[in-house]
């Protein structure tokens, strides 16, 4: 073949024109043919297929009919030839006022994500008769550290008391070591520790109990908003009566052994034992006995109005779940069943909870009653109830357990 026929130019009038081509493959020359008469179907692809003299007279077509598509497409070619004519090609389209898109550029590579911080797990102390508890949040800090906040929580006020610092990541982890260890703490879930601040955040501001120093940064941080509504609990199962009937032994744990009713109660009470023990009426050992558990009975009926039996039911679901991370769930499931039936008012029969309760008021003071006689000249009627053990500790560590 002559030089003029691998001239694009020559070969483009050839491939219109119909003119044989014996020096390419029939197929080749028949696929160009169909491309110089359409270009808008030269894909980037078939046009690479071709003997690159039938390529470059497919590309001669696209700059004649002012098609920018296939000279754009060649410019990123794996082949070099083609990719030198296509830049070409666009130059003599740009210059007749063909707008053209500029070359390719890669787009620049986007960072890897950041890494998620690492989630802390919270810690949270069993509830006491009170209704408080302790929760320790911790977020991981820029570099080693990590800000803790210890809280004191209120079922009735909210958080009433705040320390916020910064730890480094060893001082933490020894922490929550040496508080696990020392028992009366498990660890929470941080989305769980923050519905627990969340819902005491709500309790301050509808009881108007002033935030501590310091909670509106931490609500901040762990991002956290008071729950607008008081917490309720779903209701009973048809399971939780006969769970129920031994609510009594969980005041038989070692968490819920210091659960004592409120002082005036217990004085309420005291009062009312008194007045059995020193009774004008001659009383047998049983009567006696008999008259001092329907005084329990009566007051504990008396104390627990709706409004208690809901704060009760609260505390005991609180610590079901402190009950299931420790490994007891016969206590858990019995918790559970108790705070359902008692959120819901069920009133018959009567919570054996509630009534031991009180009755364990009765037998500190008949303990007390017993050491007292045990003294020359000392008064053996159960004048005052044993005062209530102090409740707050510390773990190695540091943390405040209530």
């Amino acid at each position: 073949m002559s030089s003029t026929s691998s001239d694009p130019r020559s070969l483009l009038d050839a491939l219109r024109s119909g003119a044989p081509l014996p020096a390419f493959p029939a197929e080749a020359v028949e696929s160009a043919r169909a491309l110089a008469h359409d270009v808008s179907q030269a894909s980037l692809a078939r046009v690479e297929a071709l003997p690159e003299p039938l390529a470059l007279a497919v590309l001669e077509a696209a700059v004649s009919a002012g098609n920018t598509v296939l000279p754009e497409a060649l410019a990123s070619s794996s082949v070099k030839p083609l990719v030198k004519a296509a830049k070409k090609a666009l130059y003599q389209l740009r210059s007749r006022g063909v707008a053209v898109a500029g070359p390719a550029r890669a787009a620049p590579a986007e960072p890897p994500p950041a890494a998620a911080p690492e989630a802390l797990n919270a810690l949270a102390s069993a509830v006491t008769g009170d209704g408080e508890r302790a929760l320790v949040l911790a977020r991981v800090l820029r570099g080693a550290g990590v800000e803790v906040a210890q809280m004191q929580l209120s079922d009735e006020r909210g958080v009433v008391a705040l320390q916020l610092g910064d730890r480094n990541r060893a001082t933490w982890r020894k922490l929550v070591k040496d508080g696990l260890a020392h028992g009366g703490i498990v660890e929470l879930p941080p989305e769980e520790a923050a519905a627990l601040l969340a819902e005491a955040a709500g309790a301050n501001l509808r009881t108007r109990t002033p935030f501590p120093e310091g909670l509106d940064v931490v609500l901040r941080h762990f991002g956290v908003q008071p729950q607008q509504s008081p917490t309720a609990l779903p209701p009973p199962e048809p399971e939780d009566l006969r769970r129920a009937q031994e609510a009594d032994v969980l005041h038989d744990t070692v968490e819920l052994a210091s659960w004592l009713p409120p002082e005036p109660d217990v004085r309420a009470l005291v009062q009312k034992m008194d007045e059995v023990v020193h009774s004008p009426l001659s009383l047998s050992d049983v009567q006696r006995q008999e008259q001092l558990q329907a005084a329990v009975l009566g007051v504990a009926r008396d104390f627990f109005t709706p409004e208690v039996r809901q704060r009760y039911a609260l505390r005991l679901w609180r610590m079901a779940d402190y009950f299931e991370r420790s490994s007891r769930p016969r206590e858990a499931d019995i918790a559970r069943a108790e705070a359902r039936r008692l959120f819901h008012g069920a009133q018959e029969p009567f919570s054996r909870f509630a009534e031991r309760l009180f009755e364990k008021v009765l037998a500190l003071v008949a303990a007390a009653g017993a050491r007292a006689g045990a003294r020359p000249g000392a008064d053996t009627g159960p004048a005052e109830a044993a005062p209530a053990p102090t409740l707050e500790r510390r773990s190695p560590g540091g943390l405040i357990i209530p």
